[in-house]
């Protein structure tokens, strides 16, 4: 009998950049005294699962790169054409680890959650690791009471008895039908693992029509027929795109600290 296989490294990579739209250099927004994207790594890094946490960014964002290589984090510069940040990802996973194992597993950490709770990242692992036919996982959770789930900003998910995704949609799905009571909704969290193979996989695929449609690049690999599987969580913290959930995050992390 030959020696038993190594299990599969299981990655935590942080995409940012400090080029956003509606909230410039917000990954080093530091009101806390620490650079949000530094609450990411240090909330990545409390995992369990995760074996290797690391912060990809474009090269030119030079503060960006000094200010985690400061306290002490892992980066990868990358270049700054990405389209996305399962592109960023992909290229930093090449830099990194060129020949590496196609059933490792990477996941990607949003940049500006920096209150992510560690035990949904190591539930997105164990989903992907419980269903090997599946090439990528992700997570949902209900709607809270004060949401709107006919919010386009909020998207939504469609899970299979499986447990696999059926479909996401920035539209109120399942539709109702007049006079029946409103089905239950899931609220998708931006959080996904990915098989190596299936992030080079998606990388390298052109944007697909419902990704197109729905500005939504998880359509990509359910038009090209990758499974995704889905574990639900009873709560999501939310991602951080403006100053004024910046400041809600500050008030909130400081009542924590005195709390």
């Amino acid at each position: 009998m030959g020696e038993p296989r190594a299990k599969p490294t299981v990655f935590g990579v942080i995409p940012t950049r400090l080029g956003s739209a509606r909230f410039p250099r917000k990954a080093l927004a530091d009101e806390t005294g620490l650079p949000m994207v530094v609450h990411v790594l240090r909330q990545a890094s409390r995992c369990r699962r995760l074996d290797r946490v690391l912060v990809a960014a474009p090269e030119e964002d030079l503060d960006l790169l000094e200010a985690v290589r400061r306290h002490g984090g892992e980066i990868v510069a990358t270049r700054s054409d990405h389209p996305n940040g399962t592109s960023r990802i992909a290229e930093a996973m090449a830099t990194l680890d060129p020949e590496g194992d196609p059933d490792s597993i990477v996941v990607n950490v949003q940049g500006d959650e920096p209150l992510i709770d560690p035990a949904h990242i190591d539930l997105a692992v164990e989903r992907l690791e419980g269903d090997p036919n599946a090439g990528m996982s992700t997570l949902v959770c209900p709607f809270s009471p004060e949401e709107d789930a006919a919010d386009p900003n909020v998207v939504k998910a469609v899970v299979a008895a499986s447990g696999r995704a059926l479909y996401f949609s920035r539209a109120a799905v399942p539709g109702m039908r007049s006079g029946e009571p409103a089905p239950p909704r899931l609220r998708h969290l931006g959080l996904y693992a990915y098989r190596r193979a299936t992030l080079d996989r998606l990388a390298s695929l052109p944007e697909s029509p419902l990704e197109r449609i729905e500005r939504l690049e998880q359509l990509r690999a359910l038009e090209h027929g990758i499974p995704i599987v889905v574990g639900e969580v009873d709560r999501a913290e939310g991602g951080i795109d403006t100053p004024e959930q910046y400041a809600a995050f500050v008030a909130r992390w400081r009542s924590i600290g005195t709390g």
